[in-house]
């Protein structure tokens, strides 16, 4: 059997196909677009399934166009982490539009959660305007922050603000890479605060796109003290997750 979880977020749409045992035997990611059902149905169409699960923001829309069973992001993140790490013991998903922290129980349910989708800041979203803004790619990002030099606190966490007083600095003969350090920390104080709340002690699976940023990842284990693992497909851990649920309740 082959078992389908798509994860219809707010920038892209993941789909995962695994088989009997759980193995990953296929996968798809596309943006989400303004049509994200033909997206979505082209996806689908590719890719051939038994069963299907959606998450994500557009598992609604999904449920009502295909007839098919839906589970909330927080829960499909957790199966999914639990996959690719036993001991997992806390998530920090930053997508595209919101960033979302959450601790598992021994027994793989979820503990305790907390998102954050009603502003843009710290997301995936808002790391792709700094780095344009910075004159990097999003790719490069990451390794461009961490030779920074002199340290650098900004202040504005909101897109609009933080783009301004990036603008400002760069004015005033602030290299790029020290800019880019100062709003990778801004971002890593605020979800720091959102896993506190969640979990104190233990790991933190690292999922979603920015989760590819080894600034991030070093500077979420500095902070916190505590290991970060990342999966090595980490904007599949929701998509991933669904389709294990969707095996384990067909």
């Amino acid at each position: 059997m082959r078992y389908a979880g798509i994860d219809i977020g707010s920038r892209t749409i993941e789909l995962v196909i695994v088989d009997d045992a759980g193995k990953i035997i296929g996968s798809l990611q596309a943006e989400t677009g303004f049509d994200p059902m033909t997206r979505a149905r082209k996806m689908i169409e590719e890719l051939p399934y038994d069963y299907i699960m959606a998450t994500g923001y557009g598992r609604n829309l999904f449920e009502i166009a295909f007839d098919t069973p839906t589970v909330t992001e927080i829960k499909a993140h957790a199966v999914g982490a639990r996959f690719y790490f036993n001991e997992a013991t806390t998530v920090l998903d930053i997508g595209g539009q919101d960033s979302k922290a959450l601790s598992i129980h021994d027994n793989g349910k979820v503990k305790k959660f907390e998102m954050n989708d009603r502003c843009a800041a710290g997301t995936g979203k808002f790391m792709e305007i700094m780095a344009r803004t910075l004159g990097f790619d999003i790719a490069s990002f990451g390794g461009e922050a961490l030779h920074f030099k002199k340290e650098l606190k900004i202040s504005s966490m909101c897109t609009v603000f933080a783009e301004s007083e990036v603008t400002s600095l760069i004015a005033k003969g602030h290299s790029p890479q020290d800019i880019a350090m100062g709003l990778h920390k801004s971002v890593i104080s605020r979800v720091a605060g959102m896993i506190k709340r969640v979990s104190g002690e233990g790991n933190i699976v690292f999922t979603g796109g920015v989760a590819h940023n080894q600034c991030m990842q070093k500077l979420l284990a500095d902070k916190l003290d505590r290991q970060v693992l990342v999966p090595d497909d980490p904007q599949l851990v929701g998509a991933l997750g669904a389709a294990l649920l969707a095996r384990d309740t067909a």
